[in-house]
């Protein structure tokens, strides 16, 4: 597998996995008859920052490990990344997100039909906001996933200790579930929540309702725009 053809790979596996365990804590806090039923939400950011450290470490001897297209895009605006990756990148993530989402759907699957409530279900593929605002929500999406680029890029320059680096970015996604996730549940990844609804409005899930497409933009373009102002940003910085 050439070089590039690895990158990508990396991005499809690591998305992959980040959606799987991601996804399947949020499966395992709110589906009926599971036994962390009721964990609450700091099972569920603890569950992330878990869910994105083990992925960058699965992945990121292969690659950079983006993970998240948000990201890929902030990278290349800041020039940290060759932009003809940048769409190969983006299709494998999204795809891993499908896949990673399916495979929440068979590990759970008789749980499906022992959930009722069609939101919940749906929450454990993609993200919804708790007050359905689309300009509010979109705004809180940006913030989130500006900080998220930001504070990568603030981490490319600092030495961390060999094998340090995904714990410290799985600290980062916990930090922000607790802090900004409250409002929309902190999609600032596009991958992780157009690939999971992707799966939800194809899969044959029980008792599921509408995938809601007409929030879908929200956390794809909210973390596209949180990226790239980012790295607007960090254009200015002397480094």
């Amino acid at each position: 597998m050439s070089g590039d053809n690895l990158q990508i790979f990396s991005e499809f596996l690591g998305t992959l996995i980040l959606v799987l365990l991601g996804n399947g804590v949020v499966a395992a806090v709110s589906l009926n008859k599971s036994k962390a039923q009721n964990g609450g939400w700091v099972v569920i950011t603890l569950g992330w920052g878990a869910a994105v450290t083990i992925a960058v470490y699965v992945s990121s001897f292969m690659g950079p490990a983006h993970l998240n297209p948000a990201v890929t895009f902030g990278m290349a605006v800041a020039g940290n990344f060759a932009w003809n990756l940048v769409v190969p990148f983006i299709i494998a993530q999204i795809v891993g997100g499908v896949v990673g989402a399916t495979l929440v759907w068979i590990t759970y699957l008789p749980h499906w039909e022992a959930t009722k409530d069609e939101a919940t279900i749906l929450g454990t593929f993609s993200t919804g906001p708790a007050i359905r605002s689309l300009v509010s929500n979109t705004i809180t999406e940006i913030i989130g996933t500006f900080v998220l680029v930001f504070a990568l890029l603030a981490f490319s320059q600092h030495k961390f200790a060999d094998g340090l680096n995904p714990l410290v970015v799985g600290v980062l996604i916990l930090s922000l579930g607790l802090s900004l996730g409250g409002p929309t549940g902190y999609a600032i990844n596009p991958a992780r929540d157009l690939g999971p609804r992707i799966a939800h409005q194809i899969l044959p899930i029980k008792n599921k309702g509408g995938s809601d497409w007409g929030y879908s933009w929200v956390p794809v373009v909210g973390p596209m725009i949180g990226g790239l102002l980012a790295a607007l940003l960090w254009g200015l910085i002397p480094v």
